[in-house]
């Protein structure tokens, strides 16, 4: 750090020199003469004049080096462009192909190859909402490939195309101009209803099933028509998982499955890819789009951005420590730390390097089978969560360090701003159950006819969980709290599929779930409502009273109205206690000092995580000053 200051000042010096002895010369360019024995004013003048623009320039150089980044307020080290960013992740889409038609998780890693007309503001304040989640409220929402839209009517949405958007010069496209027409295309085959495609993507029913028609009036026009009136209908069109492919490449290939054939508008393009192994992503040398929060920069800043493939997590934190890898979280792959012991060791080891927390649910809650005794009735749910000690400084805070969010929410979580009610506003009525008091989920159990058998057991269930996931720990906190009120719950570890076979089939008694969640709370709610059928009513709700309720929310007609139907049926789901609360606990993001422009944001709509990492840059003094 030092050496790079006394550089900077050096450099300064050399140049308020020149710049002082610039001003005694002659027009012609000759040097003037000047006795300085015989002045000892004029030679302390000038040493004065010489230091003095010598310590100007100096600081000039360095304040030169920093900006403030508008949407913190911190002062940061100046944008600049080239090196390589490394990432190491659990996998990069989860299938063999990067076609969105036929699964949704290939947006993991075509996010920074293909685009939407939409995208989350990255110059919005981080203290109005920081990007930590996977929730987007609309009004962040601003035009990308689409330039702007407008609603004439209920049940029509116009969209505006930016101009001199141009596709990747790859063949078949060959960096022709982005227009309308590949827009209505792309739609067209997620729906089936049009550009010679019949058969809609299974998983796109739920997204655009609202859908009338989709058509583009000219080259810069394209018009959605809805069958009805639906207030978060922009997110599915602008943000939700609609990327772009470019139709050439369909109609050669028949699909888009092979990265190689992948051509996109956006700020990288795939140039390797070693399935199982690694994936890199290099500059597109003509991006068309600016960085957000410094206008007068071209995206991306870095040469190239490289993905490894580590399933082990200890694995992970090994290079990131030895700082072969310069990034580990959500925007460049599922490699966020979830463990709290190795945050906590990091924090020891390697306090240089950067953490980050973001949350978007709570991964350590569970859900009943309330078609199953004994959890078919209410005051069982109720009792088992009482028994549950989620206090300050009680075991679960504990166990995570002190870092968990522990205060009770419901399926919505508390980022739903507007939807929900604060645990804090909760009735008493049903702010007594989810607080802890073993004693009351006692005498619950005894007036439900589960008394204590000789052997002080009420009664014994199993709960599965998946083999996957990083909870062990924390549902065992949590079976040694049920066996004190006389329930003895067994553990019982199931692998990927098997899993989440019993999520949806209904075969399992107690299930390790989410809940907190922040995704869409029409689309969440209706999870649970028989109207719907979804396979993901893990539950097994079958409740007239909820579907009455959902109907009225899904059917509003304005964003308020959405608003007001919400938090009715919030509440009438955490009395019914379907789940069970089990903390929100962070995962970080991890990564070098180095790394500049982040601050733990997640994604910039649904899957935009790589476009984030486009807005990274290396801080290469910093990184030279530590060695590498």
């Amino acid at each position: 750090m030092f050496r790079g200051i006394l550089d900077n000042v050096l450099s300064g010096m050399k140049a308020g020199f020149k710049a002082i002895l610039n001003l005694f010369k002659h027009p012609n360019g000759e040097s003037r003469m000047f006795n300085l024995k015989g002045s000892s004013k004029l030679s302390a003048t000038l040493l004065a004049l010489i230091l003095g623009a010598s310590v100007f320039m100096a600081g000039q150089v360095w304040a030169a080096k920093m900006v403030k980044d508008p949407t913190t307020g911190k002062m940061i080290s100046a944008p600049e462009y080239g090196g390589t960013i490394t990432f190491a992740t659990t996998r990069f889409g989860g299938v063999d192909h990067v076609d969105m038609w036929f699964h949704h998780h290939p947006g993991e890693t075509v996010a920074g190859v293909l685009e939407k007309l939409g995208i989350m503001d990255w110059a919005t304040p981080r203290d109005i909402f920081d990007f930590r989640t996977t929730y987007k409220p609309l009004s962040l929402y601003t035009g990308h490939l689409a330039e702007n839209w407008e609603q004439p009517d209920p049940l029509t949405m116009v969209f505006k195309i930016r101009k001199g958007v141009k596709w990747q010069n790859k063949a078949p496209v060959n960096g022709r101009e982005f227009t309308a027409y590949d827009a209505e295309y792309n739609y067209h085959r997620y729906t089936g209803t049009g550009s010679g495609f019949t058969e809609p993507s299974s998983y796109w029913k739920a997204n655009l099933g609202k859908l009338e028609s989709i058509k583009a009036t000219d080259k810069y026009t394209l018009v959605f028509k809805t069958k009805e009136v639906d207030p978060l209908f922009l997110g599915a069109a602008v943000v939700n998982l609609n990327f772009m492919y470019a139709p050439e490449v369909i109609k050669k290939y028949g699909d888009a499955k092979d990265w190689r054939h992948l051509v996109g508008t956006g700020p990288f393009e795939f140039t390797d890819r070693v399935e199982g192994i690694s994936q890199t992503w290099t500059k597109n040398p003509n991006y068309w789009d600016v960085d957000e929060k410094f206008p007068q920069n071209k995206l991306p800043y870095i040469d190239e951005l490289k993905g490894l493939i580590v399933p082990e997590p200890v694995t992970r934190l090994s290079l990131l420590r030895s700082r072969k890898i310069d990034f580990l979280g959500m925007p460049a792959g599922y490699g966020q730390i979830t463990s709290m012991d190795q945050v906590m060791s990091l924090k020891k080891t390697n306090p240089e390097i950067v953490l980050e927390p973001m949350s978007y649910r709570s991964e350590t809650s569970w859900v009943f089978n309330t078609q199953k005794k004994p959890f078919n009735d209410v005051r069982v749910r109720h009792a088992m969560q009482m028994a549950l000690d989620f206090r300050d400084d009680g075991p679960f805070d504990r166990f995570h360090n002190d870092l968990a969010d522990l205060t009770p929410q419901g399926f919505l979580g508390k980022g739903f701003i507007g939807y929900v009610t604060n645990f804090e506003e909760w009735p008493e009525e049903i702010k007594q159950y989810y607080r802890y008091d073993p004693e009351g989920a006692e005498k619950l159990l005894d007036e439900v006819g589960y008394p204590r058998g000789a052997d002080g057991i009420r009664f014994k269930a199993t709960m599965h969980y998946s083999l996957a996931s990083n909870r062990l720990e924390h549902d065992q906190i949590a079976v040694e709290y049920w066996k004190k009120i006389g329930v003895e719950i067994k553990l019982e570890g199931v692998d990927g599929s098997g899993y989440g076979a019993k999520l949806q089939d209904g075969s399992g008694q107690f299930l390790a779930f989410i809940s907190g969640y922040e995704w869409n709370p029409v689309g969440q709610m209706g999870l649970l409502a028989t109207v719907v059928d979804s396979p993901w009513n893990v539950a097994q709700v079958k409740d007239p009273i909820y579907d009455a309720m959902y109907a009225v929310m899904s059917a509003a007609q304005t964003l308020e109205e959405q608003q007001r139907a919400s938090k009715p049926i919030d509440m009438y789901f955490n009395n019914q206690h379907w789940y069970l609360w089990g903390g929100r606990v962070p995962q970080f993001h991890a990564f070098q000092p180095w790394i500049v422009g982040y601050n733990g944001e997640t994604e910039l709509g649904d899957m935009d995580r790589i476009l984030i990492m486009a807005r990274l840059w290396i801080d290469s003094a910093k990184k030279k000053e530590m060695g590498y």
